[in-house]
């Protein structure tokens, strides 16, 4: 496995990024937009996949101002190679990446169930904390 930081991806790695999204249901309607899938990837602080050969087998990002706060976001693994510690990985390498820029505090929204796998890695549940989400204009 090939663990690679984007700063510019393919068509091809764009392509196989927008079927990561699309299998983990984030995004509800059937979409091809490459454009979205660039800006994502440019607006990220970082923008980690791993690649077995030419296929991206995971995911997984970080959104930060760069000085102080991050939030880990959009972490998948290909289900053919989940249990292989692919996810583990993709975590500690966003982590170091962000320690490494001196980003100290790292959040995240732990979906459907996955919050042992965080805590296995170290994250906390957030005492008196509610994650909220507004989808939609203002």
């Amino acid at each position: 496995m090939q663990y690679s930081f984007l700063d510019s991806p393919t068509v091809e790695h764009i392509q196989q990024i927008l079927s990561l999204y699309q299998f983990e249901g984030w995004w509800v309607e059937s979409r091809d937009d490459v454009d979205l899938v660039k800006r994502i990837v440019a607006g990220s602080h970082c923008f980690l996949i791993v690649e077995d050969g030419e296929r991206v087998t995971g995911m997984g990002r970080a959104i930060s101002d760069g000085v102080s706060d991050a939030y880990i976001q959009d972490v998948a693994v290909d289900a053919a190679f989940r249990g292989r510690g692919i996810g583990r990985e993709i975590i500690q390498r966003l982590l170091d990446r962000l320690n490494h820029d001196e980003v100290n505090w790292v959040g995240l929204i732990a979906e459907r169930g996955s919050h042992p796998f965080y805590e296995r890695l170290g994250f906390n549940v957030m005492p008196d904390a509610t994650p909220m989400v507004k989808i939609g204009s203002a």
